[in-house]
């Protein structure tokens, strides 16, 4: 692995400051632009695609640790030089493609495939890039390093997977949460970890902001996708969606956006793979937001020549309840790159399209319904075509959201007519009953 590099760079072009992967810096000190990883592509080509291809596939959901890994399976993509003892590894990746034939159909398209990133140890797509941060904390702690614990803001899904991570590690976990705004299940998952879970009396932009304040301690490490070690391991769904699918590239690939972390790994994966030469082309990205949490969309309706931060109005899609997105600057030129669309979805339009897909066999968490609300809409307005091959990443699991699931079936949802809903019909306990009733609705 020693022949392959990889360190932070500053975006800035008019700066490009770097610095190792195991500085505590998640800014540049010069200028303040955000960071990403860099690797030594010249040496990466010295291996053919075919040759890369090969090394991937051999290595997918098998069983030699940590390479198993969808994520670990590409190491010298993500972080060639860390040590394998000190990867914290819970089989992450290798998530279902499932082909949603029924509910494409049902909207119009012939080649619909879902992402289940979901299907995942903790019940989101936060365990991909939280696997190479803590694994960094457990690397750089092992060569010295005083940090105490692993700190992070959190709308319900990054801090389960930050404590699951850390509690595997033995590392200590600090989350802090916006009280009264995540579901139940999100909210035991880092107290069943052992975290030490504080629910503050603001949104998760305003646990951000405490957040930046405990990160200038460098004892704390910073979990937050501010850190582009998140990042790299978010990259790796874009390979694996490609690799579950013999290598080809899909037209379009849609993605609920809040942090805009997840945009950005996904544009930066399928670059790597084109720079490497593994595909020839790129698809159009889709960044979906919710239109009570609008600030990427209102910049895109203005061709991104500003961008002004809002107050996220309440949402059930909570994970994306974000008004000032940290990863703005990286996410727009990936838009503009990769011919994107930012779309969004009322809390009806979000909440129709998760009922909608789950009448076809899924269960779809309230982010990956606005994902398909905009990709309904798209689909509505002759930009994504009948014959398109469509990915929608769907980012965690629908248990993790049961009262979202309830209140709809309900008619308990804000703003949302509930024209899906299913109630248990309530019998008396003969078979006649039950048989007439049956035969009734078949």
């Amino acid at each position: 692995m020693e022949k392959y590099k990889s360190y932070f760079q500053c975006i800035s072009e008019q700066c490009n400051e770097t610095f190792s992967l195991t500085d505590i810096v998640y800014r540049c000190p010069r200028c303040e632009s955000l960071l990403e990883v860099k690797h030594d592509i010249s040496a990466l080509k010295k291996t053919t695609a075919d040759d890369w291809m090969r090394i991937f596939d051999e290595r997918y959901m098998r069983t030699v640790y940590p390479y198993g890994s969808g994520v670990w399976g590409k190491k010298e993509w993500v972080y060639p030089n860390i040590s394998d003892e000190n990867i914290v590894s819970i089989y992450e990746g290798g998530t279902n493609l499932f082909w949603a034939e029924r509910f494409g159909d049902e909207i119009g398209l012939e080649d619909l495939w879902i992402k289940q990133c979901g299907n995942s140890h903790t019940g989101s797509f936060k365990d991909l890039g939280m696997t190479v941060l803590v694994s960094a904390v457990k690397e750089m702690i092992s060569s010295g390093v005083d940090i105490h614990a692993v700190i992070c803001a959190s709308t319900g899904d990054t801090s389960a997977s930050v404590a699951s991570y850390c509690a595997a590690a033995g590392i200590p976990a600090v989350v802090l949460l916006p009280k009264n705004k995540i579901s139940t299940a999100q909210l035991i998952q880092p107290l069943a970890n052992g975290a030490i879970t504080l629910a503050l009396d603001t949104d998760f932009d305003g646990c951000m902001e405490i957040i930046r304040e405990l990160s200038l301690n460098k004892n704390f490490y910073l979990a937050n996708s501010v850190n582009p070690l998140r990042i790299e391991g978010q990259k790796t769904v874009s390979i694996e969606i490609v690799q579950q699918d013999d290598w080809v590239v899909p037209d379009w690939v849609i993605v609920p956006s809040g942090n805009l972390g997840n945009v950005t790994a996904i544009g930066i994966g399928f670059k790597m793979m084109k720079m490497l030469g593994l595909i020839k082309s790129l698809p159009r990205i889709v960044s979906a937001q919710s239109a009570n949490a609008n600030p990427f969309y209102k910049s895109y309706r203005n061709s991104f020549k500003s961008f002004k931060s809002v107050q996220a109005q309440p949402t059930a899609a909570t994970a994306i309840q974000i008004g000032n997105p940290v990863s703005y600057n990286r996410a727009f030129p990936i838009l503009r790159e990769f011919n994107g669309i930012v779309e969004q979805a009322t809390e009806d339009e979000l909440s129709h399209a998760a009922a909608l897909a789950d009448k076809f066999g899924m269960f779809c968490c309230p982010q990956t319904g606005v994902a398909l609300a905009c990709m309904i809409k798209l689909v509505n307005e002759n930009i994504i075509s009948r014959k398109d091959k469509v990915i929608v990443l769907s980012t965690a699991n629908g248990l993790k959201f049961p009262e979202f699931k309830v209140d709809y079936h309900e008619g308990l949802l804000n703003d949302v007519n509930p024209r899906l809903k299913q109630r248990p019909i309530e019998l008396p306990g003969k078979i006649d009953n039950v048989l007439s009733t049956i035969n009734k609705l078949l």
